[in-house]
């Protein structure tokens, strides 16, 4: 059985697979922030970070953290050769005028309609909605990154209860049981993890899944 940090390196590196070469990809807090560590070798993206700059790295080893050099979430970061910074009117213009190719965050729900709710729960602390509502509808993509249950609670639902992000905008969503897809007709499942059974799966997910004839295993 995966531990949970090894279960989020799982996540990660399955979502990683999503992109090509060239692309534009914004990693949310949290979670997502594993991906940068998993994109293949032949493989060049520029990762862009909404509080001001372009050709994020990697986080920094242990001890060799800049404290000028964060990302969006506060945590220390690093850039990349030929990276760019610039103010919040240029990054969030990037980000609205639909220059990002994918975001990748994570969620407190979602649902079989592509609905996401992952800034807020009424009478809790959390992050708040940082520049999510802006990257939900500018980015041309949007995966969610995340654990499939919480503390044994459905996460994915047949109709999110939390304050909405946004409506109709998830792209793809990547957990550790699993690969789905919201569409017109449901969620569909493209992939299943392979030492998760399919009862499993169903049982963890708080509405119906499509379910192909010719299921993969989870890539």
């Amino acid at each position: 059985m995966k531990d949970k940090q090894q279960i989020k390196e799982f996540i990660a590196e399955r979502v990683a697979k999503e992109f090509g070469d060239g692309d534009v990809v914004n990693l949310g807090i949290g979670l997502p922030t594993l991906v940068s560590h998993y994109i293949p070798k032949n493989v060049h993206v520029v990762f862009d970070s909404e509080n001001g700059y372009t050709g994020a790295g990697q986080k920094p080893q242990e001890g060799e953290e800049n404290p000028y050099l964060i990302d969006a979430g506060g945590g220390a970061a690093t850039i990349r050769p030929f990276g760019c910074f610039f103010g919040s009117d240029v990054s969030f213009g990037l980000i609205r005028g639909g220059h990002v190719d994918y975001t990748v965050l994570g969620a407190l729900q979602v649902d079989e309609k592509g609905n996401l709710a992952n800034y807020m729960i009424p009478g809790k602390m959390v992050p708040g909605m940082g520049g999510a509502m802006d990257l939900v509808s500018g980015a041309k993509h949007v995966i969610i990154a995340m654990e499939h249950t919480q503390k044994g609670n459905h996460k994915i639902l047949k109709e999110c209860t939390l304050p909405m992000t946004g409506r109709n905008c998830v792209s793809l969503i990547i957990t550790e049981m699993g690969v789905m897809k919201p569409t017109e007709h449901g969620l569909e499942l493209l992939e299943l993890a392979e030492d998760v059974t399919l009862d499993e799966i169903k049982a963890a997910t708080g509405c119906e899944l499509i379910v192909p004839d010719d299921l993969p295993v989870m890539k």
